[in-house]
């Protein structure tokens, strides 16, 4: 049986297109601001991905090809509401980069990731050696975190929304946004942490995500 060739994503005018690996799937797009050597640079993310989770549980088995448009793509989509001028983000319990260190490597933000599980703690410091993102990876349990307060914080499958919404009360600088990845039952989250929380909360969905919401946090205090 012929081996079927992957088509390489078109670059713009006078940049080097580039081609996706062969263990992955094929991105449907990327974002207008990621530059070729970005692109390069999530591919060897991804290659490294696929290689630890061989090891260790990184992603599901069956997420395993689908890296590019469940996690790669799914996290990229909090990039266009990240504010103008953001300095420092915090993502938190970020497992296998996502949507953290994909964010640091398109926008060139510098993160800090936390991570309490050591093994996936430790992949997280070897994709930023390889990928050379923006990170720095603290290997503890978000409540014995020690940080100053930063003016971006995301999140993805980590915890319900009131949850999430507690951790970030201590590291959210005044003025600043929450990003969270959420599933299809945002809108319940949201009702819950309503009763304990006044915000002024965004959702944003898209066709290409039918079961993904975002959700934008800023003005957070409790109830």
């Amino acid at each position: 049986m012929p081996r079927r060739v992957r088509p390489a994503i078109p670059a713009p005018a006078g940049k080097t297109a580039w081609t996706p690996s062969r263990y992955a799937e094929t991105p449907t797009r990327l974002p207008d601001s990621i530059s070729p050597e970005t692109a390069d640079r999530l591919e060897q993310f991804v290659v490294l991905v696929q290689k630890w989770t061989q090891s260790i549980n990184l992603v599901s088995r069956g997420d395993r090809e689908l890296l590019w448009p469940r996690h790669v793509l799914d996290s990229l989509r909090l990039l266009p509401l990240i504010p103008q001028g953001t300095v420092r983000g915090l993502d938190l319990g970020s497992g296998a980069g996502f949507p953290g260190l994909v964010l640091a490597l398109a926008s060139g933000i510098p993160f800090d990731l936390v991570e309490a599980d050591h093994r996936k703690a430790a992949f997280l410091v070897e994709a930023q050696r390889v990928t050379r993102a923006p990170v720095k990876i603290h290997c503890t349990r978000i409540e014995q975190l020690s940080l100053p307060r930063a003016p971006l914080i995301t999140a993805r499958a980590l915890a319900p929304l009131t949850r999430l919404l507690e951790h970030a009360e201590r590291f959210l600088a005044p003025g600043g946004i929450c990003l969270f990845a959420k599933g299809a039952h945002a809108d319940i989250e949201v009702s819950e942490a309503l009763r304990h929380w006044r915000m002024q909360i965004n959702q944003t969905s898209d066709p290409s995500f039918p079961e993904a919401t975002i959700l934008a946090v800023t003005d957070l205090s409790r109830a």
